[in-house]
């Protein structure tokens, strides 16, 4: 006999995808349909994008510095003096591939899912869901289309953002404080990092933000139980997106080409 604990905890898993399955079913089917919330769409984007600018710089600056001083550590321990001059195409190539859309992720989803989830769930416990429903407006159209479409212009946006001060606080670091010779850092950089490096953290950016943005709205969408509920719905979006994230960029490694050269 199955444990009964145990079914019940598949049976509210399969239950919670078939609630995302249907939200993004929803979302898609009013994407391209008329009217049109550009007013809202256009709060969002600046919601998501220049309101996030701040964080995403200090979080990519340290975490170029940090990437920077251990690829140094490391190439000086074990190659030995002098190597230190290769480490450019290491930090801008784990920076744009793996670092910088984590981490812009992550920060996003803090900050700007968790404010769908308690925004959207405000609405839902004082009724203002269901009075769009009564208005005959569509809350999934007005509600979840422009949120999703923010953080999928913005999130790539963020990350290329995050690039550049991440991997220049890397050059900082190895060429200004380390002494690294410049010319040598930057001709390899040049020579071994590729544009398609920059579109993989592109690409993954635009996946995370959808991820966010569906989460924020799907837990804001079920909030139930007062303001307790909102600060619940909030903690598990937080905790789903940023799990999610990280599964995902292992899965996306994976199935993304390393390089387009042949």
């Amino acid at each position: 006999m199955p444990n009964p604990s145990r079914r019940s905890f598949l049976l509210s898993a399969f239950e919670q995808i078939g609630e995302v399955g249907i939200l993004v079913f929803k979302m898609f089917d009013n994407l391209f349909r008329r009217p049109r919330e550009h007013k809202s769409l256009i709060h969002q984007i600046a919601e998501v994008g220049a309101a996030s600018l701040p964080v995403v710089s200090l979080t990519a600056a340290f975490g170029g510095l940090v990437f920077g001083l251990q690829t140094y550590m490391a190439l000086h321990r074990y190659i030995g003096p002098g190597s230190e001059g290769y480490g450019g195409s290491i930090i801008s190539t784990g920076l744009a591939k793996e670092l910088i859309p984590i981490l812009v992720g992550l920060m996003v989803s803090g900050r700007v899912g968790s404010s769908m989830a308690a925004e959207i769930g405000t609405m839902k416990i004082t009724e203002q869901v269901d009075a769009l429903f009564s208005l005959g407006a569509n809350p999934v159209r007005y509600l979840v289309v422009p949120r999703t479409l923010a953080c999928l212009f913005m999130l790539p946006c963020l990350t290329l953002y995050g690039d550049f001060i991440g991997i220049g606080c890397g050059y900082f670091y190895n060429v200004v404080i380390e002494g690294v010779n410049r010319t040598v850092y930057i001709q390899n950089t040049l020579m071994y990092f590729e544009v398609w490096d920059v579109f993989t953290g592109l690409i993954k950016a635009a996946i995370f933000g959808v991820v966010i943005a569906i989460i924020g709205c799907w837990q804001g969408l079920k909030t139930e139980g007062g303001a307790e509920g909102v600060g619940r719905a909030t903690t598990r979006t937080v905790v789903i997106a940023s799990i999610l994230i990280l599964i995902l960029n292992f899965f996306l490694t994976r199935a993304l080409p390393p390089t387009l050269r042949t």
